[in-house]
């Protein structure tokens, strides 16, 4: 593979704060769906209806963006390897795996049964069963989640297990780490042209228009078909909108041009988001009822509200970061290193903080400031653990020499 023929590109400082600032948000958002109508595996019983048009803000466009980043930062490593060694493409399947595989795993092991067993205690209690924390329905827990062997099953649903829940993110980068990792070794060369294609299609106004007619006919054609399931097997909606994202992030990653475009169009595209999420929400809110039976039309015309809520935030997002956040910094090196750790277990962290914290009927806004507070100590604590664990940390997601040296750009 070559890239002779692309400039070198700067560091993107901007990429850094924006994945930080994204998982943070992350946090916060799964803080809210404790007090959400919407499904979630542990619900607090005060539920805060006007909470929903708040989170709204940013549920159409957080995990969309994470994959374009991470699209982003797979092509700077990719360059890396290139400029080192042959065989770009192997090194790059290595290092995904690598880096990937291992807090899969220990997650789905070690970090996300609790999520499940206090799923499974919150559904059991619902269901009238005494004690539910102590019936035989829950002994030995680790061992039937292990081995699938716990059927657990309610009236209306089933749970399976192992489970990887927040961590489908993970499983997905895997594969399309892989995948792109199979493309660069058979037409690394390719990279150059495409890119310079790319900027050519989305010249002027077309890097706001093209994507969102893009992501509007996923919405359109997809969504319909398939609802969103993070099983990895069956997700052709989301696979279809979080790989092409990804692909999209790093055949960009190093377009000057395109950079300058984002920062060009980042006030119209912040006004477009704003609009978007204003109809989206008005929407959301008016027909949010179980039973409600919004008509057709309405329901076409949001899908096409809802693709330029999307992309309009991550253009404006991506305008505002390269144009301030271009500086890197002690700060940004570890919080770019940490944010990993932080992803993997900052959700089973708000589901037994928030188990333990309920009974108390504390006021609500101390409640959630609670698990807040234990959220981010926990995912600090952790991530110092991990840095400090030799390759173990990698159950963590976090490199050998993340402790020694400053963590490459985005």
């Amino acid at each position: 593979m070559s890239s002779a023929a692309l400039p070198a590109a700067p560091r993107r400082y901007d990429l850094d704060w924006i994945r930080v600032g994204a998982f943070f948000l992350l946090i916060l958002y799964h803080v809210g769906m404790l007090y959400v109508s919407w499904d979630f595996h542990v619900k607090s019983p005060r539920i805060v209806e006007a909470l929903q048009p708040l989170m709204m803000l940013t549920s159409p466009w957080r995990l969309t963006l994470l994959f374009l980043i991470s699209g982003a930062a797979t092509r700077f490593m990719v360059d890396g390897f290139a400029a080192k060694a042959a065989h770009a493409g192997w090194r790059l399947a290595g290092s995904r795996t690598l880096r990937l595989l291992p807090p899969l795993v220990f997650g789905m092991l070690v970090i996300v049964p609790p999520q499940s067993y206090f799923e499974i205690v919150q559904a059991l209690t619902g269901l009238g069963v005494p004690d539910a924390a102590h019936s035989p329905y829950l002994q030995d827990f680790w061992v039937k989640y292990a081995t699938a062997s716990g059927g657990w099953c309610d009236e209306t649903d089933c749970l399976t297990t192992p489970t990887w829940n927040h961590l489908w993110f993970v499983a997905y980068l895997l594969p399309y780490g892989l995948i792109v990792a199979l493309l660069v070794g058979l037409a690394g060369g390719a990279l150059g042209p495409l890119q310079r294609g790319l900027e050519r299609a989305l010249s002027g106004r077309g890097l706001l228009v093209w994507p969102i007619v893009w992501l509007a006919i996923l919405r359109l054609v997809l969504a319909p078909l398939f609802e969103i399931t993070h099983a990895l097997t069956d997700d052709w909606y989301n696979h279809a909108l979080s790989f092409s994202v990804y692909l999209f992030g790093f055949l960009i990653a190093r377009s000057e041009t395109l950079k300058a475009g984002f920062i060009r169009l980042r006030q119209p595209a912040l006004i477009l988001a704003v609009l978007g999420w204003a109809g989206w929400a008005l929407y959301a809110w008016i027909w949010r009822a179980d039973d409600a039976m919004p008509p057709e039309a309405l329901r076409t015309a949001m899908r096409v509200v809802y693709a330029v809520d999307q992309w309009a935030w991550i253009a404006a997002i991506l305008g505002y970061g390269a144009r301030y956040l271009n500086r890197g910094g002690p700060v940004l090196r570890y919080l770019s290193a940490g944010v990993f750790p932080f992803y993997i277990v900052h959700q089973t962290v708000i589901i037994v903080a928030a188990w333990y914290l309920m009974p108390l009927r504390l006021p609500l806004a101390v409640e959630a400031g609670l698990v807040i507070a234990a959220t981010f100590a926990a995912c600090f604590l952790a991530y110092e653990i991990a840095r400090r664990l030799g390759w173990l940390g990698l159950l963590l997601g976090v490199r050998p020499q993340a402790a020694k040296r400053p963590p490459r750009a985005a």
